[in-house]
């Protein structure tokens, strides 16, 4: 006999999900809202935000415009958090910007480079050093932080090595952050996202780049297929992590040769 299966709700409760105005942050957003998870959605337009939580399925959702470049607007966010729901147990790290996409290296602004890093890397760290003082505090101890990588995290698009470079160090913020955690029960896992149909993606289907120089359409995948893993991670026991998960658009040219 085959074993009965499990339905297994969030273990947790409040989460902070960063970008959580538009695209793959709106779309994990409501749907830990479904799944019965308290929501502070993060993000640099307060007008967005509250789309956001207009059409969420709670009405237990908590809106703090943050720029998280800033140390201090990071503060503020997860002390809102608390003051409002008293713990975090959930950070899905998410803001980020292709600012720069498309130029050459020759031609790349070095400050463009450093507002990518600024968004990209460093508000990652401050978010995830924000989540980390939290659940390493807070009783009971510990708590999950989701990092959104990118396939770029593995291989480049042409014309985009700020994006690659501060994916690509995602990936050791992400184990550094697994590795840190350990001792007060804070996992940490990372999720890279292939072609969900975004704003930032729109151009993936009429024509984009290709390493060959061709440029050629590709396949997208709804976003609310990503966040339905994002759930899925969430909602493990700490005990249990995805260390690195990819979900894309199946026949993207990623695999292979093309």
């Amino acid at each position: 006999m085959g074993h009965a299966s499990r339905v297994r709700c969030a273990p947790m409760s409040i989460a902070v999900v960063t970008g959580a105005g538009s695209g793959i942050g709106r779309s994990v957003a409501l749907a830990l809202a479904a799944a019965g998870w308290s929501v502070a959605l993060a993000g640099r337009r307060a007008e967005a935000l509250e789309e956001t939580a207009a059409v969420a399925a709670s009405p237990d959702v908590l809106c703090v415009p943050t720029d998280v470049t800033s140390a201090e607007q990071v503060t503020a966010l997860f002390a809102a958090v608390r003051d409002r729901y008293g713990r975090v147990d959930l950070l899905f790290n998410n803001a980020g910007t292709f600012a720069g996409g498309g130029v050459p290296v020759e031609d790349l602004d070095p400050a463009t480079w450093r507002a990518v890093v600024d968004v990209n890397l460093t508000g990652a760290f401050l978010c995830a050093q924000a989540a980390f003082r939290t659940m390493k505090e807070q009783d009971p101890q510990g708590g999950r932080i989701i990092n959104n990588g990118s396939i770029s995290a593995h291989v480049p698009r042409p014309h985009s090595i700020a994006y690659t470079a501060t994916k690509h160090a995602m990936t050791g913020l992400t184990k550094s952050l697994s590795l840190d955690g350990r001792p007060y029960r804070i996992a940490c896992g990372q999720l890279d996202i292939g072609n969900a149909a975004t704003e930032m993606t729109a151009r993936m289907q009429t024509g984009i780049l290709q390493a060959d120089g061709r440029l050629a359409p590709e396949p997208v995948m709804d976003a609310a297929d990503v966040a339905a893993t994002v759930v899925h991670m969430a909602s493990l026991p700490l005990e249990a992590n995805v260390q690195f998960a990819t979900v894309m658009a199946t026949g993207m040219p990623y695999i292979g040769r093309g």
